[in-house]
């Protein structure tokens, strides 16, 4: 190879890292000038990455730069790292209803590249391609446009304004800086995590929910001090709080106890075996009520210890699915008090009569014992309504 033709294709290749590094284009005289070269020979250079399948594009005119949503990037990858990739995207494809082109192209790709190495994996590799490609996915070309925006403003350091819709139909529209964008198993549903304008903090959207957006002008930074590990590390999922995490505790049967013991569910958890089979399971996270779709997984081999607002809330949706189900609810003691420190119950029964008693022992000093017996056992009746014994 000649001296000539090496100086070409490095400058071919510094071209290409260029045009990369200025996505808003540079113009045919400042490419000479960067690369030491003739006008007309920076011209020519800009033909030959076209000729050669770079996307070469002009955002503006006379200005040139690489379009980064055509631009393949070259990857070059292990038997076993291919496999990694694979296994992504297989749970991607088994967490995710909605129809992904771009994901079934990056493993029709693997696949092909995989065809001598290892042909069996290469086989269902595309298998898994025409899966993510089926009729069966939901179409969803809102969500799709939302997520090649949302990648472009990260790519690009821009931001976009968009609509959100919330749960209960309202819709808003902010300017948003994407910072990170998280798939969630739980909720088969992907997230992006950023800096919106109003109230100038950190919040997530749902992706899901946005229903219009489109790419600004206006650049943005992320801040050092955001790390994604970080603001996510204490959460179930992807819900995050400004506030400390919350201790949670959960105890299972014995029946599951070997299974829950399989797999560090959170980073922070802590497992106390007992002894008759069953184990106290514990860790601190960000919000609790993520985790009931996860705890509902378990029925009635989990019970919620700790704290005291998410037992609660198990406690009555136990009661619903007891009448959804047409269940006679047992007979049960109503409830009184319930003491914070220990989460000891006193009975309505034991509450009554005890005030009664004591009722009736101060009125004995005005000669109306009978009638403060009365009356202490009337004082708190209201608490056998079925209102109280849910809230409490």
């Amino acid at each position: 190879m000649g001296k000539r033709l090496e100086k070409k294709i490095e400058n071919l290749d510094n071209l290409t890292h260029l045009l990369l590094t200025h996505p808003k284009g540079l113009r045919k005289a400042e490419i000479a000038r960067r690369l030491d070269v003739h006008r007309t020979t920076a011209a020519e250079y800009i033909d030959d990455l076209s000729l050669m399948g770079i996307p070469v594009y002009e955002p503006s005119p006379g200005h040139f730069s690489i379009n980064r949503d055509r631009y393949e990037i070259k990857l070059s990858l292990t038997m076993h790292e291919s496999l990694a990739i694979h296994l992504a995207a297989r749970l991607l494809t088994t967490r995710t209803d909605k129809y992904n082109p771009h994901a079934a192209s990056t493993l029709r790709k693997l696949g092909f590249a995989l065809e001598t190495l290892a042909p069996l994996i290469s086989s269902h590799v595309a298998l898994s391609a025409e899966v993510l490609d089926s009729e069966r996915r939901r179409r969803d070309p809102v969500f799709l446009q939302a997520l090649e925006t949302l990648t472009q403003a990260w790519a690009l350091g821009r931001k976009v304004h968009l609509t959100h819709e919330m749960p209960n139909g309202e819709v808003f529209d902010y300017d948003f800086a994407p910072y990170f964008i998280e798939p969630y198993a739980v909720g088969r549903t992907t997230h992006v995590i950023g800096w919106r304008e109003l109230p100038g903090a950190i919040r997530t959207f749902k992706i899901e929910r946005i229903r219009t957006i489109k790419l600004l002008d206006e650049e943005y930074v992320i801040p050092d001090s955001f790390d994604p590990r970080e603001q996510l590390q204490s959460a179930w999922g992807i819900w995050f709080t400004e506030g400390e995490p919350v201790t949670v505790k959960l105890k299972f049967s014995r029946k599951v106890s070997k299974r829950v013991q399989e797999t560090q569910w959170h980073h922070t958890q802590e497992i106390q075996e007992l002894d008759d089979g069953t184990l106290i399971w514990e860790a601190q996270v960000a919000e609790p009520r993520e985790m009931l779709p996860w705890i509902r997984g378990w029925g009635a081999d989990c019970e919620v210890l700790e704290p005291k607002g998410l037992r609660k809330a198990l406690v009555r949706e136990a009661g619903r699915l007891a009448e959804v189900y047409g269940v006679k609810e047992m007979e049960k003691p109503l409830v009184a008090h319930v003491r914070e420190k220990d989460s000891k119950i006193q009975t309505l029964e034991e509450h009554l009569s005890g005030v009664s008693e004591l009722a009736g022992k101060f009125a004995n000093k005005i000669g109306l014992k009978e009638s403060g017996e009365v009356l202490g056992l009337l004082h708190d009746l209201g608490k056998a309504s079925q209102e109280f014994q849910k809230y409490i």
